[in-house]
């Protein structure tokens, strides 16, 4: 199938042509994958720079071809995209610290608009792909001990204290934001008061015997340290791990939160590099059936309906499926939950840590 890429999309914002003879600032927080000499869109070849969280790396493997394969046969031009992977908000700082990046795709919004605030990506970046710029999806999900031997069957049970829970810092980890949020939301999205949700998010951290950096820590400490009868991870990891031939026990709670992952052209290089045009076609590519589909395989839920329902049977329905939007937005959920001072370092002052 030819994907077609709205002109309004392919010229949204002036671009200016200029050659940038090789990419800089590669951090060790990423992996670069795939080489090739940069060129502006004037030349026989164009080069972007890709840089996205870990475990989107399988999905990106087929897309990438399927792209580059497209856009050939309709400009006739080879495109090579440059892929980095690592930790989203290692990615984020990576990129504010100099790694140029074409185009991000984080696993939260708060690390893209991180980058925003560097001056690096104009305000409204939500608007510049169509459903506000959510390319894939995930929900929550409890990892349990094989035989799920202590019964753990919902958030709730993370609060019992025969149950030690394992998760990563929300202060550290991008990701451990969406774990804290959806321990919170049981609560406030089910009636309960934020009083409620406060002593049970309490009553959870207590019961956490350690705190890693970030999601790949915290999964170690599960696995090859032994620790924890319930990791807290997400869906897509979970389905991935399946399909590479691990079965990993696991219960996905009925009221969950909608874990959505952003897409962004950065504007600061694709407009030095004279990249626009071809960074904001891929964008648009990612909403094709074929990339929707190659995010489905790949363990994410695809935000084209169709294709969702291709997979109805790898994804759970959610019953009661709540957003960060539906906490107040990014913005209130940093100032009230993540910020110096604010809920969680109470929560750990207040458990002696």
């Amino acid at each position: 199938m030819k994907a077609n890429f709205p002109s309004r999309y392919l010229n949204s914002k002036p671009w200016r042509q200029r050659l940038s003879l090789f990419i800089v600032g590669i951090s060790a927080s990423g992996v670069i994958a795939a080489c090739g000499t940069t060129g502006d869109t004037a030349r026989d070849s164009v080069d972007l720079t890709l840089v996205s969280y870990a475990v989107t790396q399988a999905a990106y493997e087929q897309i990438i071809p399927q792209f580059a394969e497209e856009w050939k046969a309709q400009h006739g031009q080879d495109v090579r995209i440059r892929q980095s992977y690592g930790g989203s908000g290692s990615q984020a700082r990576a990129v504010i610290d100099g790694l140029e990046a074409d185009i991000v795709a984080l696993a939260l919004a708060l690390d893209t608009q991180a980058i925003q605030e560097a001056g690096l990506i104009e305000p409204g970046w939500e608007n510049e792909a169509p459903n506000n710029a959510i390319i894939h999806r995930s929900v929550a999900a409890i990892i349990t001990r094989p035989g799920n031997p202590k019964n753990i069957q919902d958030w709730q049970d993370l609060a019992r204290d025969d149950i030690q829970t394992i998760t990563a810092n929300p202060k550290t980890s991008g990701g451990a934001r969406w774990n804290f949020l959806v321990l919170w939301g049981a609560k406030t999205e089910t009636g309960q008061t934020e009083a409620q949700a406060l002593d049970f998010v309490q009553q959870v951290f207590r019961n956490v015997p350690v705190l890693p950096r970030n999601a790949r820590e915290a999964t170690e400490v599960f696995y090859r340290q032994g620790q924890g009868d319930a990791l807290i991870n997400y869906e897509n990891e979970v389905l991935l791990a399946q399909q590479q031939g691990q079965t990993l026990p696991y219960v996905i709670p009925q009221t969950n939160i909608s874990i959505d992952n952003p897409i962004a052209v950065v504007d600061a290089t694709v407009d030095r590099r004279g990249t626009r045009e071809v960074a904001e076609a891929f964008v648009q590519f990612l909403y094709t059936p074929q990339a929707q589909r190659a995010f489905a395989q790949a363990g994410f839920r695809p935000v084209d309906p169709t294709i969702e329902a291709e997979f109805s049977d790898r994804f759970i329905p959610i019953t009661n499926l709540f957003t960060v939007e539906d906490l107040g937005g990014w913005d209130a959920v940093q100032n009230q939950f993540f910020a110096d001072g604010a809920m969680f370092d109470e929560i750990q002052a207040q458990i002696g840590r």
